[in-house]
């Protein structure tokens, strides 16, 4: 055995798994403005609404056919509150720190990290989201420094350390058709 041979380096495997993932900025990101971001959360909105109204329907129709009385109690009220406000919760908190984007987001091409491009964790979601809930309680004023800061930061970006970046629109059916090859299939691997 000669002693040209060169020494094996180990991977750090575990580091790789642990760090997180992050979307990349670039040098200049730019940042989404107030009206993007104003419409994106109308739909979330809607989207928002649209469920907890075919919910409680559903709830009422099924509790029509059960015997009893028909009348809200305020228990009953609390609860269809509590679950309101539960599912509103979950609904930002789950996007925003699984991609980062609510279906309001994707539709602008908007996108929520952190300043490094890193995925929100879910805790620093939820308060982005209590920000946004205090940005909005003084008629929205917490979302004026959107118009005068660099970084378009309202209060809740700056409470959570959040930015708010303009992202890639996704590939359309044509590119990935495309890209796959005329009849659907994966295209030839590299020579």
């Amino acid at each position: 055995m000669s002693g040209s041979a060169l020494p094996i380096q180990a991977t750090p495997a575990v580091a790789e798994h642990a760090r997180p993932i992050a979307f990349e900025l670039g040098a200049q990101p730019a940042y989404s403005g107030i009206v993007t971001r104003a419409v994106a959360m109308t739909i979330d909105a809607a989207i928002i609404n649209a469920v907890a109204l075919v919910v409680a329907a559903a709830a009422v129709l099924i509790t029509s056919i059960l015997p009893g009385s028909q009348k809200l109690h305020a228990l009953e009220i609390a609860i269809a509150a509590a679950v309101f406000v539960l599912w509103w919760i979950a609904y930002f908190t789950v996007f925003w720190s699984a991609t980062g984007q609510t279906p309001g987001d994707r539709v602008m091409h908007i996108r929520v990290t952190r300043p490094d491009g890193a995925r929100l964790h879910a805790v620093r979601a939820m308060l982005r989201l209590g920000g946004t809930v205090l940005a909005a309680i003084p008629l929205f004023a917490g979302f004026v420094p959107i118009l005068v800061n660099e970084r378009r930061r309202a209060f809740n970006d700056w409470l959570a350390d959040t930015v708010v970046t303009n992202a890639d629109p996704p590939p359309s059916a044509a590119v990935r058709t495309h890209a796959a090859g005329h009849d659907g299939s994966a295209p030839p691997p590299p020579a």
